[in-house]
Parts: C-alpha cells; sequence; structure tokens
C-alpha cells in the first residue's frame, strides 16, 4: 500500500470471509492511522456475525485475535446471492452464529428455527437482518468490550476458541468450534445458571439440525484445549469470565465458573 502510494484518502474493501474482513479492518485500521474499511462479506457466518461490531485482528501461534483493534467499517454490503456458491459445510456454520444469538437474547428466533426448512430468499434475507439487529444492539451499549454488555456474545467462544486452536485451525470451522463450545456452555449453564436439561437438549438439537458437531472425535486432544485456554482474552486477573444462559433468550456473565467446570464440560464433549 505504500508502495503503490495509497494515502489518507484511499480506502479499504474486505471482500471475503471473516477471516478476510479482519485482517482488511486490521490493515485499515493501522494504515495512516486510520482509512475507510467497506466490508462485503460473502460467508453467512461473515453477515451475521463478524462484518458487525468493529472487532479486527490476527491471530498469533499463542491465540486468535491477540493482535488488533476496535474499527467499524463505513459501509457492510451483504449480498444474499453469494451465498448460493458456499459449500454446505461452509454455509451451516454460519447457524452456529444465529443459534447463539437465539439463545442469548430471542428465544422468538430459536423457536423459529427449530421449524426452519431451506428455502426462499426473503425469509434468509429477514434472518440475517434480524441477527444484525441483535448483534447491533449489544455492541452500541458496550462498543469497547468493558462493562460486560458486549461479552454476552462471546457465549460459546470460551470452549471453541480453543478447540479452534486445540485443532491448529484446521480441524474445524469456526462455527462447528463454537458450536462445540455452546454445547460445553450449555452443560456448565445446567450447574451454574440453572438452566433445564430439556432446553440444553433442545438447543443441541438444534445445532445437529444444521449439521454441526455437538460431540468431539475421541482421538482429539483435550489436554490441548486447556492448555489453549490460559491466553483467552476472557480471562482477567485470573478469573474466568464466562457467559451462561438460565434459560433460552437470556445469558449473563459471571465469575463463579471453576476450571473444573471447564474440564469436566470438554471431557463431557
Amino acid at each position: 500500500m505504500i508502495a503503490v502510494g495509497l494515502d489518507r484518502q484511499s480506502f479499504v474493501v474486505g471482500l471475503g470471509g471473516g477471516v478476510v474482513g479482519d485482517i482488511s479492518g486490521f490493515v485499515a485500521a493501522i494504515y495512516h492511522r486510520g482509512i475507510p474499511h467497506v466490508q462485503i462479506p460473502t460467508t453467512l457466518l461473515a453477515m451475521v456475525d463478524s462484518s458487525i461490531g468493529g472487532k479486527t485482528g490476527v491471530n498469533t501461534r499463542d491465540g486468535k485475535n491477540l493482535i488488533g483493534a476496535i474499527y467499524h467499517p463505513l459501509l457492510v454490503i451483504d449480498d444474499l446471492d453469494v451465498l448460493k456458491t458456499l459449500p454446505g459445510r461452509e454455509f451451516n456454520q454460519g447457524f452456529a452464529e444465529i443459534i447463539k444469538h437465539a439463545v442469548i437474547a430471542d428465544a422468538k428466533m430459536f423457536r423459529m428455527l427449530q421449524s426452519w426448512k431451506a428455502g426462499e430468499a426473503p425469509v434468509l434475507q429477514r434472518l440475517i437482518r434480524r441477527n444484525i439487529e441483535i448483534k447491533s444492539k449489544i455492541v452500541a451499549k458496550d462498543e469497547r468490550d468493558e462493562t460486560g454488555e458486549r461479552a454476552l456474545l462471546n457465549f460459546g467462544h470460551t470452549v471453541g476458541h480453543a478447540i479452534e486452536r486445540a485443532g491448529n485451525y484446521r480441524k474445524f470451522l469456526h462455527g462447528e468450534a463454537l458450536s462445540l463450545g455452546i454445547v460445553a456452555a450449555c452443560a456448565i449453564s445446567i450447574r451454574r445458571a440453572g438452566l433445564s436439561p430439556d432446553e440444553r437438549d433442545a438447543i443441541v438439537d438444534l445445532l445437529r439440525k444444521f449439521e454441526l458437531p455437538t460431540t468431539l472425535p475421541k482421538n482429539f486432544a483435550r489436554d490441548k484445549i486447556l492448555d489453549a485456554l490460559k491466553v483467552d482474552k476472557k480471562f482477567e486477573g485470573g478469573k474466568v469470565r464466562f457467559v451462561v444462559t438460565p434459560g433460552i433468550g437470556a445469558a449473563h456473565l459471571t465469575n463463579d465458573v471453576t476450571l473444573e467446570d471447564i474440564r469436566k464440560a470438554i471431557r463431557d464433549l
């Protein structure tokens, strides 16, 4: 960018999935101390999650997004036609974030997903719009992730990110790792937040409906998951900041969850 003479009047377009958007946003944030960023997400997951909220970053060998900036795009363009080009696995992983939003904030959307049938574009358009509304509303209350409001979006991510890293970011797609993290978070929520086993089962069944994993392979290195937890950004002052759900449509942050709770949930996956 420097070599070709781009200046403060230039802008960056991120055309692609979440990783592309994270990198293009980070570049836009640091070039000339910030130039405009336009996101054109090409995956369902990026449309409903990563293109919203301004979190940008790059991974290191030690963990996900440990280097980054909060830098909102000037414009986000969601073109549903690009979703027709996605393989089924790539498309389905986006529903992990959609299900997460339903669990933490929208019981009505959860029930709608239970009767979901792949079909008309307008239905998908409404679903994407609703997820943008949910995330945008939460982000607006806590843009820089300081009060705990935005942390609700991390439901399932503490274990999910650790699973991604334990698999060297190759074994599972982000949405697949998140699905496993949601199952673990539900197990912990039964113990620490009063989630009913029936609602836990409903959440697991919905993840399976979209062909998302709910159990780890028997030979998966579970000890690596625990090692990855140690560099998680959601640990502060040695305490675990964990998001639990007391029931579908609600969630809150707690410091009552112990590492042993997480170990047990991972063992049970």
